[in-house]
């Protein structure tokens, strides 16, 4: 299963676990029959083909499709054919794993622009006014 053009990165089939469950909603009595929705597993964790950058951004990403084992767990159950929600879940996969692979971009730090230090010493000078008004005058 190749992830991404730009990402080179390339997960043998060998790495995915699919297991095919009955799917719930529409279908009528098709659905109690036929088990049409997949559910694709892959031990991120053990995977030789991410990195460990990868694999800590995937953890975060993934939120509670992980397991604690390490393990994406993905259900695929939109479609009524099992060969779409195979699709499905390997492209979601896909997806979340090309997330994790592009790193975040760096935050720069920008200073405080000058017209708002500038407001900022003004509003103090105006508080600071305002108070000295409050204060008793002096005895002469």
């Amino acid at each position: 299963m190749s992830i991404s053009r730009t990402l080179k990165i390339q997960i043998p089939a060998s790495e995915l676990h699919e297991t095919f469950i009955r799917a719930s909603g529409p279908g009528g009595q098709h659905v109690n029959k036929v088990a049409s929705a997949v559910q694709l597993k892959f031990d991120a964790a053990r995977s030789p083909s991410l990195t460990a950058a990868v694999k800590a951004r995937l953890r975060t990403i993934a939120g509670r499709r992980m397991t604690k084992d390490g393990v994406i767990i993905i259900e695929a159950k939109r479609f009524r054919d099992q060969e779409k929600n195979r699709a499905d879940a390997r492209a979601r996969l896909a997806a979340l794993i090309e997330r994790a692979a592009r790193p975040p971009k760096p935050r720069r730090r920008t200073g405080v622009p000058l017209a708002q230090k500038r407001k900022r010493v003004e509003n103090k000078k105006k508080r600071g006014e305002l108070k000295a008004k409050r204060a008793r005058p002096p005895v002469d």
